[in-house]
């Protein structure tokens, strides 16, 4: 079984950074697809894409996060990382990290880490 577990979150002021760390565990990984992060917003559970990973090292961010936030990842340590810079209150939510394996037949996701911005 795939577990993915965040860490790394907290409370900042606008402006401040935050890295968060993704770890997976479970040998049944193969044929990543990709690996990235999503954000939930508990006021009204809306989902969005943060940023992607493909397995050819190419990154996509959703326009909130270009130019803000940086994903990376290490696959020998099935770690998975979003650094996240200037942040802004609107960036509060609960962040999860996700994996895309089994040549794209599987998704893991995880239950993800809060992030509070506030003055």
């Amino acid at each position: 079984q795939v577990q993915l577990v965040e860490s790394g979150g907290g409370s900042v002021q606008p402006g401040g950074s935050l890295r968060l760390s993704c770890v997976a565990s479970g040998d049944d990984i193969y044929d990543i697809i990709s690996v990235g992060w999503r954000r939930q917003f508990p006021r009204n559970d809306e989902r969005e894409l943060v940023a992607e990973l493909n397995s050819d090292g190419i990154a996509n961010y959703a326009t909130f996060a270009r130019g803000r936030f940086i994903v990376t990842s290490d696959t020998a340590k099935k770690m998975v990382y979003l650094q996240m810079n200037d942040l802004k209150p609107e960036d509060s939510a609960n962040y999860r990290c996700f994996i895309v394996w089994g040549s794209g037949r599987f998704t893991s996701t995880g239950q993800g880490t809060r992030v509070a911005v506030s003055p």
